[in-house]
C-alpha cells in the first residue's frame, strides 16, 4: 500500500512522535556511521597532525562493523583522502570543528522501515555566553547537508541541544544532565516541563531520567555521553570515581542515587555497571604549546584538567570502540565493556589527543540506523519495487531521493 508522502499538510505541523517517528538506541543495528575530520589549529596541536592519525584509527576500527562516512572541508579532502583507506568514504562537508555527534543529525526510525532526522539548534556549546568558538555557521548546516546526501526528512527543532546530551534505550526511555539541557547558555526560557515535551514530540519518548550534573570540568557543560549511557535495556554503565578528595566523586554518588531509585518507561530499575575513571589527567606544557591561540575559542593552558572518561565509547554493529586514557585502567574498563557485549569485539584505541581536544570517540562519531529514507529513491515513502536488492538505485535513472523539511 502507498504510504502517503511526509510534505503534505498534516506533516507541516506534525512532530515526529505524532507521524511514528522515534530514535532508536545506539545498540539498534546501524547502516552507517559520520565523522568529520579535524583540522581546526586552536583546538587539534601541531596543525591537527596527531589527532588526524586518532581520527584514522578510530574511522578504521568503526569500518569493521558498518560503513563509515568521514566529512572534510575541502582544503583538507586531499589530506583525509590519503590518510583514510579507500572502504572508508570521504566526502565534502564543510564543518567548523569536528564533534559529529553535537553538530550532526539525530537520526530517527519508523516503524516500517523509514528514515528521517532531527535538526536541533546548534550554538557551538553555549554560544556567545560561554561557547567554545566563533563561529559556527559551518557546522549549523550539516544536518542539513545530510539529509540531503541520504533524500531523508529533516525536523526541525525549536531547542538548541547536542547529540551527546542525551542517551536512549530505544523504548522510551531518555537520559540526560540538568547542567546541559536546562543551562541558561542553552535554552534559557525552558525548564523540565518543557523540555521534556519537546524531546518526547521529537524523539518518541515516554520517560526523562534527569542526573544533576556531567563530569567535573567537562566543557560541554555536562553531556551525559561522557558520564552515564545505556548499554541494553534497563543496564547504563556510569563512570566511576572511589577518591572522596577528587570532585568527580560526588557527581558519581549523585549520579548513582538517580539511577538507583529510577524506573524506566518499561518500570525497570536500573542495572548500573561501574566504568573506572582514567587519571585525573591533566595537559602536558607541550600539548598546550602546539595550539594556535585565538580569541574567538576556548583556551587550553598547561596543567588544565580534562573530563576523560571510558563511558565515551561508540556502539557499532560488531565492535565497541573505547578510548585507551590511562595505562593503570585502559585493561580494566576494557575487560567490563567486554563483558557488557560479550557478542561485540571491544576496540581500544589511543584517544589521549582526541581528549585534548575537549571530547572522546562518542563526541566524534554518530551512527546512522538501519532504515530506508523516508522518500525512497523508487518515490515511494520507504518502498523498493518487487525484486529490487539494494537501497538506493544503481543509477541515476532511477528517482533520486527527495528531501523535506518539516517544522513542526
Amino acid at each position: 500500500m502507498h504510504q502517503p508522502m511526509l510534505d503534505s499538510p498534516i506533516a507541516e505541523t506534525a512532530t515526529p512522535a505524532a507521524l511514528g517517528f522515534h530514535m532508536p538506541a545506539e545498540f539498534a543495528p546501524h547502516d552507517a556511521c559520520w565523522m568529520l575530520w579535524p583540522q581546526r589549529p586552536d583546538t587539534w596541536r601541531y596543525g591537527a597532525k596527531p589527532a588526524q592519525q586518532a581520527f584514522v584509527a578510530v574511522a578504521c576500527a568503526i569500518a569493521e562493523s558498518e560503513t563509515v562516512f568521514v566529512g572534510v572541508n575541502d582544503e583538507q579532502y586531499e589530506n583525509a583522502r590519503h590518510q583514510l583507506p579507500a572502504h572508508i568514504r570521504v566526502v565534502e562537508l564543510s564543518s567548523n570543528d569536528a564533534w559529529m555527534r553535537d553538530m550532526g543529525p539525530t537520526f530517527l526510525t519508523h516503524p516500517d522501515g523509514r528514515l528521517a532526522m532531527v535538526d536541533w539548534v546548534f550554538n557551538a556549546w553555549g554560544g556567545l555566553k560561554g561557547g567554545l568558538y566563533f563561529p559556527w555557521d559551518k557546522d549549523k548546516r550539516i544536518r542539513t547537508k545530510v539529509a540531503e546526501m541520504l533524500g531523508i526528512p529533516r525536523f526541525e527543532a525549536p531547542v538548541v541541544l547536542e547529540g551527546g546530551a542525551i542517551h536512549v534505550d530505544g523504548e522510551g526511555t531518555l537520559i540526560t544532565t540538568e547542567e546541559c539541557l536546562l543551562n541558561a547558555n542553552r535554552n534559557p526560557e525552558m525548564g523540565r516541563e518543557g523540555m521534556e515535551t519537546v524531546l518526547r514530540e521529537y524523539l518518541g519518548i515516554d520517560k526523562v531520567i534527569w542526573l544533576p550534573r556531567g563530569c567535573h570540568l567537562d566543557e560541554t557543560n555536562g553531556h551525559v555521553d561522557n558520564l552515564c549511557c545505556f548499554v541494553a535495556p534497563g543496564q547504563v554503565a556510569l563512570s566511576w570515581c572511589d577518591d572522596a578528595a577528587d570532585p568527580q566523586a560526588a557527581i558519581c554518588r549523585e549520579a548513582l542515587a538517580v539511577l538507583e531509585s529510577a524506573r524506566d518507561a518499561k518500570g525497570r530499575p536500573l542495572s548500573v555497571h561501574k566504568l573506572p575513571q582514567p587519571g585525573p589527567l591533566t595537559i602536558a606544557e607541550d600539548e598546550a604549546s602546539g595550539l594556535d591561540r585565538l580569541d574567538s575559542s576556548h583556551p587550553r593552558q598547561p596543567g588544565d584538567r580534562m573530563a576523560g572518561s571510558y563511558v565515551n565509547f561508540y556502539i557499532g554493529n560488531s565492535v565497541v570502540v573505547m578510548p585507551f586514557l590511562d595505562p593503570a585502567h585502559d585493561e580494566e574498563a576494557k575487560a567490563i565493556l567486554q563483558g557488557l557485549f560479550p557478542d561485540k569485539r571491544v576496540i581500544g584505541i589511543p584517544a589521549r589527543e582526541i581528549l585534548l581536544g575537549g571530547g572522546n570517540i562518542h563526541c566524534i562519531t554518530q551512527q546512522q540506523p538501519r532504515g530506508e529514507p523516508a522518500l525512497s529513491p523508487w518515490g515511494q515513502c520507504g518502498r523498493r519495487p518487487s525484486g529490487a536488492t539494494n537501497s538506493r538505485p544503481h543509477n541515476n535513472k532511477g528517482h533520486l531521493p527527495c528531501r523535506t523539511t518539516l517544522r513542526a
